[in-house]
């Protein structure tokens, strides 16, 4: 991601120090947005580089409280970054909120989406990527103000979820950074944790599994098995697709979650018939 070198030299008129204080910052920042009304589109390009300078230790500390997460501390910042200038863009002076309001939330959303799209070395389903990111923010508010490691009973209920799905959250946790097959099975163990797993995969196996997969996806309209050709084979993101086939990303990933179920319960159904 590129870095904010290509900004212009502050305005004489603005003094972007670290010396100038949180309300000097507002309300330089409301002024330069209400010079965005009416001038031309160079200078409103100048002025919202203006605003990028002035707010950039806004971003920087948010993205401060995402660290020890498995992501570098710069790449932290320049996804924070990029949510500024988001919130810079699309921020509107006569909505009422003040810009630190709406660009907070903004690029907190940004660093999420981050944490969500890019992080994950195995990825959950979307909802437990969400739950999980939510719970961490959650569950270090709560150890402030009890002075000590939240109960999961606790941390359900600030969360608003049942203990079931907090405990799958906690478990998503292990998608940041798996355990290697290759790491000892326990300490001083010859014995590697892959070493320890079974392996059905023979060959007769995965072709008798083709053809079980072959005869499911066949079971699918012409469009359904399209989505799934570009969703897996092609490597299409939801949103590719839905600009491909005219639709909504929404609607994508709800089509595909109903081709995936569908397929994975004639999966099942079949590797049980086979088994009996």
């Amino acid at each position: 991601m590129s870095s904010l070198a290509y900004l212009p030299k502050p305005l004489p008129s603005v003094d972007t120090s670290a010396e100038v204080s949180r309300r000097e910052r507002q309300t330089l920042t409301e002024s330069i947005f209400l010079r965005l009304t009416d001038c031309s589109a160079s200078e409103r390009q100048r002025l919202q580089h203006q605003v990028m300078l002035l707010n950039l230790d806004l971003a920087d500390h948010i993205a401060e409280r995402y660290t020890s997460r498995g992501v570098e501390r710069d790449d932290l910042i320049q996804v924070a970054r990029l949510g500024l200038l988001k919130a810079v863009v699309g921020y509107r002076a006569d909505k009422g909120a003040v810009f630190e309001a709406y660009a907070s939330p903004t690029i907190a959303g940004e660093i999420k989406r981050y944490f969500r799209d890019y992080v994950w070395m195995v990825r959950p389903p979307r909802r437990l990527q969400e739950l999980h990111c939510e719970l961490r923010l959650v569950e270090s508010d709560l150890r402030q103000r009890l002075q000590g490691a939240p109960t999961a009973d606790v941390l359900a209920r600030a969360l608003g979820v049942a203990p079931k799905e907090l405990s799958e959250a906690l478990s998503a946790a292990g998608g940041y950074s798996p355990l290697s097959l290759d790491a000892p099975a326990h300490a001083g163990s010859a014995q590697s944790v892959g070493d320890a797993l079974s392996d059905d995969n023979d060959d007769y196996t995965m072709l008798e599994r083709a053809d079980w997969l072959r005869a499911a996806l066949a079971r699918l309209t012409h469009r359904e098995r399209q989505i799934v050709e570009l969703r897996f084979a092609e490597d299409l993101s939801q949103l590719q697709i839905g600009r491909r086939l005219g639709v909504s990303q929404m609607h994508v990933s709800r089509l595909l979650a109903g081709i995936l179920a569908r397929l994975r319960n004639d999966l099942e159904v079949t590797d049980t018939t086979a088994s009996a």
